[in-house]
């Protein structure tokens, strides 16, 4: 009910944009793929949470789609609005207005490389409504491969309401009961789209309930086939899990396979329940044997670096915060972009500690616009903002 009253927010769209939209998309069939062996991955999804409904690719009369052009990053998962309050420090309730904007972390991230120059790609789902074709419009606009995005026309397009408090931390509240994002189903996957890329990024919020879940997975299990590199941002978000334990255990399932991950001291803790997360001897409980490269954020901090070779920390860059929304993602896009140029890096210190830098630049800058894809920055913002960064 509170997606359905929040139609009157929706910004203009005429039927010749829709028509024009659909008529472009216009190709290749759809073709349903097998359902991979998930036990590879993680232990059986049979106690998720499952949601049906009317589920379909957004595409012209006759159910066709237009051929994927490759991304050298995809990334998965979901994306959605965030109306933000247009005055710090207030509670949702108290808040005179919201400006509304473009959000959903995997989203933010393809965004972010877009709009650092490099090539990125989006997978998942929203509703078929005009939240949804504005969703798909940004992406368009942001040079983002949008091939992948799929419309439900049975569900609304999710939407979270995000208060900032004085220090331009976040709180959430999110209304998807079920959501489209929730609906992703793995025969819609586009997975030569995920094959062809060099990296595969996502979150975990794909993990929460069926059919979503089986997606991911599926996905994660193509991209490894390929031989891409996986990237984990678990982007804890409490309120959407049915208890912390069940947080804990399904961002965890996927753990082992990932390539590169990023979290946050905050989440160090939450896996850790409790235990230190400045503690580097807490922090290398979470590294894998399989993991290349284990990243910490630490806000204005700037990030800690975990190899198997080596470790360290890059400072961030201060600056007046204004949203964090996307600062974490921002950072994601710029490390990746980099990785996505040359994955050697890796196991070069000095020049992932350089790549570590623009990273924190990308975070930094995020946070001093309000919402997350509209304060993203450009490649040439970030080298202006490093110029009087201390080498």
């Amino acid at each position: 009910m509170a997606l359905q009253a929040a139609t009157p927010f929706a910004p203009a769209f005429s039927s010749n944009s829709r028509i024009k939209f659909q008529l472009k998309t216009a190709r290749l069939p759809i073709i349903p793929y097998a359902r991979p062996f998930l036990s590879l991955f993680c232990a059986s999804s049979s106690n998720l949470p499952r949601f049906s409904g009317c589920t379909k690719a957004f595409s012209s009369a006759d159910g066709f789609l237009e051929p994927s052009e490759s991304a050298d990053v995809v990334c998965f998962g979901e994306m959605l609005i965030d109306f933000v309050p247009t005055v710090s420090g207030l509670s949702l309730s108290e808040a005179p207005a919201f400006k509304k904007a473009p959000g959903g972390a995997p989203a933010n991230v393809a965004v972010g490389i877009a709009r650092l120059g490099g090539s990125a790609a989006f997978v998942g789902k929203v509703g078929e409504d005009e939240f949804g074709y504005m969703l798909a419009d940004i992406l368009k606009e942001n040079s983002v491969n949008n091939s992948g995005l799929r419309f439900d026309p049975g569900a609304r397009t999710a939407l979270a309401f995000v208060t900032l408090r004085s220090d331009g931390e976040r709180e959430f509240m999110f209304y998807r009961n079920p959501s489209a994002d929730m609906l992703l189903k793995e025969e819609e996957l586009d997975l030569e789209l995920i094959r062809k890329a060099k990296i595969f990024h996502y979150g975990s919020i794909s993990l929460i309930t069926e059919p979503c879940r089986s997606a991911h997975v599926a996905a994660a299990k193509a991209a490894k086939e390929a031989g891409v590199l996986l990237s984990y941002d678990p982007n804890l978000r409490l309120p959407l899990w049915s208890s912390a334990d069940s947080a804990r255990e399904g961002i965890l399932s996927i753990w082992d396979i990932a390539d590169i991950i990023k979290i946050s001291e905050e989440e160090i803790s939450f896996l850790t329940r409790g235990e230190d997360p400045y503690d580097d001897a807490v922090v290398r409980k979470l590294f894998h044997p399989n993991l290349k490269l284990l990243l910490v954020t630490e806000g204005s901090e700037g990030c800690r670096y975990y190899s198997k070779e080596f470790s360290g920390r890059v400072p961030g860059i201060k600056v007046s915060a204004v949203d964090t929304t996307g600062a974490g993602d921002a950072f994601v896009a710029g490390i990746l972009s980099q990785l996505a140029l040359d994955q050697s890096l890796i196991k070069d210190e000095v020049r992932l500690r350089e790549a570590l830098k623009f990273a924190n630049a990308c975070g930094a800058l995020t946070v001093t616009e309000r919402g997350a894809i509209p304060a993203l920055p450009t490649r040439q913002a970030v080298l202006d903002a490093l110029v009087n960064v201390p080498a």
